[in-house]
């Protein structure tokens, strides 16, 4: 855990703690605090402990999850305004977990993006997405 970007946040210069309870914490990378960037106003939702996936939350790290979502989405619709958003745990390293410490996707959406409209569900509807024989 000594390495952990999440454990200790400091280990990424890049990333600014914005918000945060007893338990969890919202950062944010800097390139998501420019206007206009791929993924502005993106953010993740991480617990102070390390825990591997969602899965291994406690009950209060879930209750302090669901405090701190509804304080960065007031935070998120004064600062950039989007129209929807798309928010996403990856569970494993199939699932699409590159950090193994357990971190919430939340990602503001706008209607001008050119892949508005298309949720998380998106590529799992592709034909190119099909299992293997």
């Amino acid at each position: 855990m000594n390495n952990c970007v999440f454990c200790h946040p400091d280990l990424e210069p890049e990333q600014e703690v914005l918000f945060q309870n007893e338990d969890c914490m919202f950062v944010q990378m800097r390139e998501a605090r420019v206007k206009g960037s791929t993924l502005e106003g993106a953010g993740l939702i991480v617990p102070k402990e390390h825990r591997e996936t969602v899965f291994d939350l406690t009950p209060e790290e879930w209750t302090a999850t669901y405090t701190l979502v509804q304080e960065v989405k007031q935070y998120l619709d004064q600062q950039y305004n989007p129209q929807g958003y798309n928010l996403g745990w990856n569970c494993g390293e199939v699932g699409g977990q590159h950090i193994f410490h357990a971190h919430l996707h939340v990602l503001p959406r706008h209607g001008d993006e050119p892949m508005a409209g298309r949720g998380i569900r998106y590529m799992f509807k592709s034909s190119e997405n099909n299992q293997m024989d």
